[in-house]
């Protein structure tokens, strides 16, 4: 595996570590660990900027989805500071997955996300 190819696994583990981060303090470290500071997250429903913006959008998604999980699915691919990936959101419960996508991410010299594109391709009516 080459030092790129770890470097985008590692940076997007952080990710998920993020969005499936449980309380406040957890969250906000998790979000800190993965973005740079003046990291942005943009899908088509959000566009937020730093690390507290971050953070609450990742909360409301917890509110929204109480009792899921954010799975990656597949492979993480990427080439100079560029990574993309497939995600579902999983029901803890039933394993329904009402939600899927793929991200693409952008890393700073230290390898924490600068930019998210996110690009949803299932969702639920009316989420």
């Amino acid at each position: 595996m080459s030092e790129n190819t770890d470097r985008y696994e590692n940076a997007v583990a952080r990710y998920f570590e993020a969005w499936n981060a449980g309380g406040p303090e957890a969250l906000a470290k998790a979000v800190a660990a993965a973005w740079s500071v003046e990291g942005t997250y943009t899908d088509p429903l959000a566009a937020v900027t730093g690390h507290t913006e971050i953070a609450g959008l990742i909360a409301g998604a917890h509110a929204q989805f109480p009792g899921f999980a954010f799975r990656p699915l597949g492979a993480v691919d990427g080439h100079h500071d560029t990574a993309r990936f497939s995600w579902e959101l999983v029901s803890e419960a039933d394993g329904s997955a009402p939600v899927a996508g793929f991200d693409v991410i952008t890393l700073d010299a230290d390898g924490r996300i600068r930019s998210v594109l996110g690009f949803l391709d299932r969702v639920p009516a009316g989420a």
